[in-house]
């Protein structure tokens, strides 16, 4: 019966341990959260797909950083790690990684936009082609 209860109290303690961590780290928005977020003048926007990718359009007032150059990392440290920051790539998996790369950089407030650029243009949010 002790053990039981000392079992569940662990369990509990895990759960709420894992909560905690994760509530620390890079929160996952949807579109909807991302254009309310964008209404902050001091919101960093960072597209870190490919060149290639990025010449068939950009999010209105993002910065492009290309997750495969090899001064990637240097190249985020321009940024105000004081100022929320909002990471997105084509479908999630590179926005992922540069958000824990962010938060382990001292980045304070990070955001991945969730399915990426292109969930963001499948709901038929405005995209703005480079020239």
């Amino acid at each position: 019966m002790m053990n039981d209860k000392l079992l569940i109290m662990s369990l509990l303690f895990v759960v709420f341990s894992c909560d905690l961590v994760r509530a620390q780290g890079v929160k996952k928005i949807s579109n909807d959260e991302l254009v309310a977020l964008m209404k902050q003048p001091d919101l960093q926007l960072v597209d870190v797909r490919t060149p290639e990718e990025v010449s068939f359009g950009i999010i209105e007032g993002a910065e492009h950083r290309d997750f495969y150059h090899p001064e990637f990392a240097s190249k985020m440290t321009e940024l105000n790690k004081n100022k929320p920051i909002v990471v997105y790539c084509a479908a999630g998996g590179r926005s992922a990684q540069t958000g824990e790369v962010l938060k382990t950089m001292g980045f304070k407030e990070v955001y991945d936009l969730t399915g990426g650029f292109r969930h963001w243009q499948e709901e038929g949010n405005p995209v703005k082609i480079l020239e």
